[in-house]
């Protein structure tokens, strides 16, 4: 198994969780804490043959980590470690680690509210801070103080402020790993949105195919720019050696697999993702990311009622994870679409959903 940065840290991670009831973790992206520490933490004195339940924030994540954590064990999905996600379960009565997407926890709380046989929750990649992710944190600490006080609890993110996590957790230890497999060289294009911006990407994406090795992923804010711009790519001369990948979560399952699988040897990939791509995913031989600078979010109109899809700058915490998808197999080149000026003007990180969203649902 090849070392990774998360590995030295582990065993102050596990102390963490051996003498207290959580720790908040800090890791970079592509330090291997979504899939090495769920299977380090598994065999604890603590732990006694209960299960680990995972949080990922979406459905193509929870199932690559599933897929990955199994085959290090030389094993298929279901056995040791399985997953949950919408209209898709691969559980048996051997699983121990439960990859889980976040809405899931709150339905598996409604079936079973002392969450008996587990004995860690693991809120994966929390600087997202959706609304499913909030509230099954509240209801975990609710859950360890009464019904099952021997529940543990781990934060997991690359960016968020550590501190007010860690005291909400109860003054938890906060568990640092510094430094990345591989350095990402940060570029900055500064276009100025004089075409528009599926033009852009497709330029800066042509650009790089003809000076850097490697595959490329690039970040667009939803399907229909994603779809633009594969048109533009099919249309260009582009040679026979690449392969066009698009990936957003309305894709079928074969078609999201296709994009995160790795090239077919003596070929290049070009994968173009909305933030599905952000977190907890590693596409083989991606080098170079482009990044156009925005996403789509859900926000909540008072005045209609309704919710509506809205285009967004990312939040600086959102282009760091970005950048760090280039760094995870090889040293990496990251482009931006904005000026290194326009960087420090973006807000910090995510504004929690719950402070955006209809709370109807909830």
């Amino acid at each position: 198994m090849m070392p990774l940065p998360i590995d030295a840290v582990l065993g102050a991670l596990k102390a963490a969780l051996g003498s207290g009831a959580g720790a908040v973790l800090q890791a970079p992206p592509g330090s291997g804490k979504t899939t090495r520490v769920p299977l380090a933490l598994l065999d604890e004195p603590w732990l006694a043959g209960r299960r680990i339940v995972m949080l990922e924030p979406r459905r193509l994540a929870a199932r690559a980590a599933a897929a990955y954590m199994a085959g290090l064990l030389g094993e298929a999905v279901g056995r040791t470690v399985g997953y949950r996600v919408r209209m898709d379960t691969r559980v048996g009565p051997q699983t121990r680690i439960e990859v889980v997407t976040e809405g899931v926890l709150t339905r598996l709380m409604q079936r079973d509210a002392s969450l008996a046989g587990t004995g860690l929750v693991i809120f994966d990649e929390f600087h997202e801070r959706h609304l499913e992710a909030d509230l099954g944190l509240a209801l975990c600490l609710d859950l360890q103080g009464v019904l099952n006080p021997d529940l543990k609890l781990l934060v997991m993110s690359a960016t968020m402020e550590a501190g007010p996590v860690a005291a909400l957790l109860g003054g938890v230890p906060v568990v640092a790993c510094e430094g990345r497999l591989f350095e990402v060289e940060t570029r900055y294009a500064g276009r100025g949105g004089a075409q528009p911006l599926e033009r852009e990407v497709a330029a800066a994406v042509l650009e790089a195919a003809a000076v850097e090795a490697g595959s490329i992923l690039a970040f667009l804010p939803g399907a229909p720019e994603i779809r633009r711009v594969l048109a533009l790519l099919q249309a260009s001369r582009l040679g026979p050696e690449w392969m066009l990948a698009p990936l957003f979560g309305n894709l079928t399952r074969a078609e999201q697999d296709r994009a995160i699988a790795p090239a077919p040897a003596g070929r290049r990939k070009i994968v173009l993702a909305t933030n599905i791509a952000e977190t907890s995913l590693t596409i083989e031989g991606i080098r170079v990311v482009v990044d156009s600078g925005f996403a789509r979010a859900p926000r909540f109109d008072v005045r209609s009622g309704m919710t509506r899809l809205v285009t967004l700058p990312v939040a600086r915490a959102s282009a760091d994870q970005r950048c760090g998808r280039a760094g995870r197999t090889e040293p990496g080149v990251c482009i931006r679409l904005w000026s290194e000026g326009a960087h420090g003007s973006l807000v910090p990180r995510n504004t929690p959903e719950i402070l955006q969203a209809d709370l109807a649902a909830l």
